[in-house]
């Protein structure tokens, strides 16, 4: 337990450091999959026709409209979100693509491809959550979807959601896979840190754990660049699950940032004293 402690105390002190600099590696690490995903699409555009085209059975116009439309936008929203531009719009195509995705490669119903997903949104949330906070005084706002709602309010509502669905990749983790005693104890603190995040009660100390034990299973797991022996499927599973892991740790960056929000225990207890 000392040792746990201090890796967090030392993970406190970096990110001290390196606070006036979050906001801005949160956004590019909650966008990193979306760069790796257009990258991938490029590198295996044939074999991603072929997929489509001939085990999807989807006509072949649309294969490719398809394609053309997602490396374009994975492109240039997530740049549009890492500077700040446009963010509400920006988000809401990368999720809209995300699950256009989904049903086109038939992972809909893959628990853990859903998980991560609602992780990532979770985590864009936050970044429409950052954005509003930063433009309060604007009346425009980037959704219309909520007109009774005022700039604070949405901003509240998308930190309390955002913040509910980044945590969900980790709690997916816990129940996914063979459980062994070093799972086990690393699924028990993450679980608690998740039930912290969710509530708002010391939720910048547990976002700390999770992204303390995001970055350690990433790392050891998801070691995609010295995968040599693997087989090239089994490389890019890791790569794809390793970017993945890396948005969601920026989702929790960015909540790290921009703390719990209003509808959250800490924020409560602030204001009660």
């Amino acid at each position: 337990m000392g040792y746990n402690t201090s890796i967090i105390s030392k993970t406190k002190d970096m990110l001290t450091k390196v606070k006036p600099y979050l906001p801005g590696i949160s956004r590019f690490l909650i966008v990193a999959t979306f760069y790796e995903d257009a990258s991938r699409s490029v590198w295996q555009w044939e074999d991603q026709l072929f997929y489509l085209k001939y085990i999807r059975q989807i006509p072949s116009v649309v294969v490719n409209t398809f394609l053309v439309l997602n490396v374009l936008s994975m492109i240039i929203f997530p740049t549009y979100v890492i500077l700040k531009k446009r963010v509400g719009l920006s988000v809401f195509i990368l999720a809209f693509m995300t699950m256009c995705q989904t049903m086109a490669y038939d992972l809909l119903f893959d628990f853990m491809v859903l998980v991560r997903n609602l992780s990532i949104i979770g985590g864009l949330l936050l970044c429409v959550s950052e954005s509003m906070l930063c433009q309060q005084s604007k009346k425009n706002s980037a959704f219309a979807s909520l007109p009774q709602l005022s700039p604070v309010e949405r901003h509240k509502y998308y930190q309390f959601v955002g913040r509910v669905l980044t945590v969900l990749l980790f709690i997916g983790f816990t129940i996914h896979g063979e459980w062994s005693l070093f799972r086990k104890l690393i699924s028990l603190i993450g679980l608690a840190a998740c039930v912290m995040v969710i509530v708002g009660f010391q939720a910048k100390r547990s976002a700390i754990v999770l992204v303390t034990l995001l970055c350690f299973i990433n790392l050891i797991i998801n070691n995609w660049w010295s995968s040599a022996h693997q087989s090239h499927y089994k490389r890019e599973f890791l790569r794809y699950d390793f970017f993945q892991c890396l948005s969601v740790t920026g989702g929790l960056l960015s909540l790290i940032s921009i703390g719990p929000g209003d509808l959250s225990y800490d924020e409560k207890r602030k204001k009660r004293f």
